[in-house]
């Protein structure tokens, strides 16, 4: 695979499309670097190799994982080569950049179930053919305690504690566990065993990112150049999109789903879903920037067209906009999901079942808050059988967007 033949320019106003490292200096560095870097490229023949790490924390993404697997896919298309690379050990500790509160540590055998379902659905925006999927466990599982602390060396604990998150730790005197600051140094291993031209990230993976840079350099390695993203926001508008939140917009939803909870979505977050989430260009995004204030419901349906279309076939995006307005009037959609109930499950096992609650706790929440209908009328007992004996299907619906058939 070599370049594309394409102005360094256009390839820069591309890639940086978005882009978010802290602060301008560092920004404005970046994006020198990554001009030399495929003027070097475009002359030598050779594409840059580019990488991106993601823990199968869950076993499904939603369109904050996009993010940065778009801009993997910018580069694929510029004619580089990308590592989507698995994070099957350091899922076993979690990153910790943005949590208040260490994660809960899984298994080797855990993470490697989950990586399946995240390498399948990553290929609905990676090119399938020329994208080298790898996992961080071949090389980080053989390091020895020598190998660690010789990485460890180049780093100060004060470094670790000026981390936003650390830091307001230390200071509320919560426990900050050591494992916490390996995650870091494994990243930076990432980065040198891969010898990666180019790391994107979110903004919350900046330290994480820079920590590559500085054991590359340690190493002999030309230092990585970094790129960050923007934290998407979820379907709230204002917490990060997170599964344990329950504010995603699923790859796995619904084409009538995922159009609605886009035209749900707060006016505020859709110029940031526009230039992170779509396919468009600086042409078409500039003339959509400028409809925000005039037009924002078109503005709202065009990107649940573009987003719908990205993710389902094209010819789905027309039913979804039918869906959506069936959502709107209470109606069911037409790609509503059954759950077979046995006997007089209550509706509240039916749900945690069908996993549209987490936990009973939240489902009598949802419930006592008005969340939940049973055929078209709100249930205000959390108890209540899901099916009848003598009952025919019956239609259970979630907020505005989450529908599901029970049938006997």
């Amino acid at each position: 695979m070599t370049p594309q033949f394409r102005p360094i320019a256009d390839q820069v106003e591309i890639l940086m499309r978005g882009v978010d490292c802290g602060d301008m200096q560092t920004q404005a560095a970046m994006q020198e670097e990554l001009t030399e870097r495929l003027a070097q490229s475009r002359d030598a023949g050779r594409p840059l190799r580019v990488y991106c790490g993601f823990d199968p924390s869950r076993a499904d993404l939603h369109l904050g994982h996009t993010v940065p697997l778009r801009k993997l896919r910018q580069f694929q298309d510029l004619g580089h080569e990308v590592v989507f690379l698995i994070g099957t050990f350091t899922g076993i500790i979690g990153d910790p950049s943005d949590k208040d509160s260490a994660r809960a540590q899984q298994t080797l055998d855990d993470s490697m179930q989950k990586a399946e379902t995240f390498a399948t659905q990553a290929f609905r925006v990676l090119d399938r053919q020329t994208t080298r999927v790898d996992y961080n466990h071949r090389w980080l599982k053989d390091l020895t305690f020598a190998d660690v602390i010789n990485v460890a060396s180049l780093f100060t604990v004060q470094q670790f504690l000026g981390r936003q998150n650390f830091r307001m730790r230390f200071e509320k005197g919560d426990p900050i566990w050591l494992h916490e600051f390996f995650y870091a140094l494994m990243q930076a291993f990432d980065a040198y065993v891969l010898e990666t031209d180019v790391q994107i990230g979110g903004t919350d993976q900046l330290f994480n990112l820079m920590a590559g840079r500085k054991l590359m350099h340690a190493k002999g390695l030309r230092p990585q150049t970094v790129l960050t993203y923007p934290i998407l926001p979820g379907t709230d508008g204002v917490k990060r999109m997170s599964k344990s939140t329950g504010n995603t917009i699923d790859l796995e939803d619904s084409p009538g789903q995922m159009f609605t909870k886009v035209l749900n979505l707060p006016d505020t977050v859709i110029p940031l879903y526009c230039d992170l989430l779509t396919r468009w260009d600086s042409c078409r995004l500039t003339h959509v920037h400028a409809r925000f204030a005039d037009d924002m419901p078109a503005v709202k349906r065009e990107l649940a067209r573009e987003i719908v279309s990205a993710y389902h076939d094209d010819s789905q995006v027309a039913r979804a906009e039918r869906d959506a307005a069936d959502m709107f009037s209470g109606s069911m959609p037409s790609d509503t999901p059954e759950f077979k109930v046995v006997g007089s499950a209550g509706l509240l096992d039916v749900l945690q079942a069908a996993g549209l609650i987490e936990s009973k706790g939240k489902g009598r929440r949802l419930v006592q808050q008005g969340g939940v209908k049973l055929d078209g009328k709100t249930v205000t007992d959390p108890f209540i059988t899901a099916l009848e004996p003598k009952t025919g299907d019956r239609v259970v619906q979630i907020g505005k967007t989450r529908f599901l058939r029970l049938v006997r």
